[in-house]
């Protein structure tokens, strides 16, 4: 009797020691497995990119919106993160492309789920002004692959016909977890997304307290969140309230505070970021990332 006993006592010591172990693996794996960027964009660092190019680039003579060789022109001046847009073809590619149609930034002419990746590659790039380029429309594990080579910092933004997780397969094949981020513009985007990557780290619309208390109502931890505020100036108390959380906020400048600054003063972008703004997202990279460095 006393025997059986110590062998329970002995088996229960050898179970606990295995349970430890696999809990000490776990949780080695998950510090492993998480993105990079989680801990690089905290209200309290500094260390990361203040500037969001929109679309990749936009408004750059010669060198058109979500085009690898843009993402590369930009990135050679400027430190800066790039907003790019992902599309899929009708034999499920995913490239980069913002419209539906590739009438308006390439030579061709139709739907982008319509034709397969083949078709659009015998069309080449237009800039915003209309001046055809020698560039193709890029797949977006070229983009990936260049990004990670050279620790350049996506946020991705997912088209409504394309799935999440085609998007997040994309960068896990890719190993490219350390510099995507997925742009979600929503509660429910925001929670799909976590559920499938919950290593990454989401970008999560908190435009006011509203929608920043529905996103803590969430499992997404506030370390998985950078929030982007909108297109309009927040109050200040927002940027507070987020900086509390240690989340960072970007605000969208493009469209009507870009051009309140090229009409007024580049030095408007200085003083939106004075007001708690951490990342500029702006058409005007080149001459936000001037007025915040002067």
């Amino acid at each position: 009797m006393i025997f059986m006993k110590r062998l329970f006592v002995l088996l229960l010591f050898v179970f606990s020691l295995i349970a430890c172990k696999n809990t000490s693996q776990n949780e080695q794996l998950k510090q492993v497995t998480t993105s990079e960027l989680i801990q690089k964009f905290r209200a309290s660092k500094s260390d990361y990119p203040k500037i969001s190019v929109h679309r990749g680039g936009k408004g750059i003579k010669h060198y058109p919106e979500n085009c690898l060789e843009t993402l590369q022109y930009v990135s050679d001046s400027i430190s800066a993160i790039f907003e790019i847009d992902v599309a899929q073809t009708k034999d499920g590619k995913l490239v980069l492309m913002h419209d539906n149609s590739i009438d308006r930034t390439t030579t061709g002419s139709g739907l982008v789920k319509n034709l397969t990746y083949n078709e659009l590659n015998s069309y080449n790039l237009v800039d915003d002004y209309g001046n055809q380029t020698n560039y193709k429309i890029p797949l977006f594990s070229e983009v990936l692959k260049w990004s990670r080579e050279n620790n350049v910092i996506l946020t991705i933004d997912i088209k409504r016909s394309v799935s999440q997780e085609d998007v997040i397969n994309a960068i896990e094949l890719a190993k490219a977890k350390d510099i995507s981020i997925i742009i979600t513009y929503d509660v429910e985007q925001a929670k799909s997304a976590y559920r499938l990557a919950p290593s990454l780290l989401l970008s999560v619309s908190a435009r006011n307290d509203e929608e920043f208390d529905k996103l803590l109502k969430t499992e997404i931890p506030t370390e998985n969140m950078l929030a982007f505020t909108g297109t309009r100036l927040s109050e200040k108390s927002l940027y507070q309230r987020l900086h509390n959380e240690d989340i960072v906020c970007i605000l969208g400048t493009l469209g009507n505070l870009d051009r309140q600054a090229e009409a007024r003063g580049d030095e408007l972008y200085l003083k939106w970021e004075k007001l708690g703004v951490d990342i500029l997202a702006t058409d005007r990279p080149f001459e936000a990332h001037k007025a915040i460095n002067q």
